[in-house]
């Protein structure tokens, strides 16, 4: 599979004092980094997972890719493009190739639009006068599994479970070739999140669009994901592939996620499980050396002071540990 999203040590920072601020405070540097030195590769037809905990930075990337933050360093090339370097007008042709699945299925939809209104109003905003509204909107409900004449509905008049197919059926309208998808089964009962999750893995591969998820539901990764990021202050700390990371995690912190997962099959828990302690450390006072060493149970003054190395095992998993765990 060839690539269409490639990301190379992208930085994403954000303001934390005005320029007078900074100034009277003697601030030389009035930033934090949400995103930092990341990089990533996504293959045409294949679903990437960002795993990590809240605030880790998983959000911002995404909105990086999708051209609504500015990166402050490194480069993001789609379908050999570079999307750092574009105009407003290539941003826009850049914005129909990828869509979103927004978190909040509900509050992202328009109370003052109906259904059908909602799922073509991307035709719209891009000029597409071709289109037979009434037409695309039934056949975009029946891409994921709602009866037509739901697009008379409005957005309160929906559970949860069709607000979220409504925002896969607006995410698929314009033809995407990359659908970044924000935690797809946040506040669905345990049944939806598998009807959820069996719709997107049909529409990759009737359609042929790649996936990015976001979620911190390691037990849907491991439903739809073929590779997996782990995501830690704002840095990956490790990635591959799902199988190689869920059957030999390599990174403490990645162990730590895995030991934390509920599972119903306790005869199949995972080896040397271990708990984290203490709190995730601000943005605003990243720790020296390995940014985890202030929460890993396997840390030496050595992680204290110097930033761990990269390490590349079998099948590509790369991690940033001194200390890597199954190497075997």
């Amino acid at each position: 599979m060839s690539k269409l999203l490639s990301i190379k040590n992208l930085r994403v920072r954000f303001r934390t004092k005005s320029p007078l601020q900074a100034m009277l405070q003697k601030i030389d540097d009035p930033y934090i980094d949400a995103v930092r030195q990341v990089s990533l590769d996504i293959k045409q037809g294949e679903t990437f997972t960002l795993v990590g905990e809240s605030g880790s930075g998983k959000s911002t990337l995404a909105l990086a890719v999708a051209g609504l933050l500015n990166a402050a360093e490194g480069q993001i090339k789609f379908m050999n493009e570079d999307v750092t370097s574009m105009t407003s007008s290539q941003i826009m042709a850049y914005r129909k190739k990828i869509s979103f699945i927004w978190q909040n299925s509900i509050g992202s939809l328009s109370p003052r639009m109906s259904v059908g209104s909602l799922i073509t109003e991307g035709y719209k905003i891009h000029n597409l006068k071709d289109r037979d509204l009434k037409m695309e909107a039934d056949r975009l409900l029946k891409l994921v599994g709602l009866p037509t004449n739901i697009k008379e509905r409005y957005a309160h008049e929906l559970s949860g479970g069709q607000a979220r197919r409504v925002g896969v059926a607006r995410a698929i309208a314009l033809d995407p070739k990359l659908i970044i998808a924000d935690e797809p089964t946040a506040g669905l009962d345990v049944s939806v999140q598998g009807e959820i999750l069996n719709l997107l893995n049909k529409l990759k591969d009737d359609l042929g669009v790649s996936l990015f998820v976001i979620t911190h539901n390691l037990n849907i990764v491991r439903h739809i994901s073929d590779r997996t990021a782990v995501m830690y202050l704002g840095r990956f700390v490790e990635q591959g592939q799902t199988d190689d990371i869920f059957a030999k995690p390599r990174h403490p912190y990645t162990l730590a996620l895995l030991s934390a997962n509920l599972t119903p099959y306790p005869e199949a828990s995972l080896k040397n499980r271990i708990e984290l302690k203490g709190e995730v450390p601000s943005l605003m006072n990243r720790p020296n050396g390995c940014e985890f060493h202030t929460r890993c149970p396997f840390s030496s003054k050595h992680c204290d002071n110097e930033f761990p190395p990269i390490h590349t095992f079998d099948r590509e998993q790369i991690l940033t540990c001194h200390y890597p765990l199954n190497k075997n």
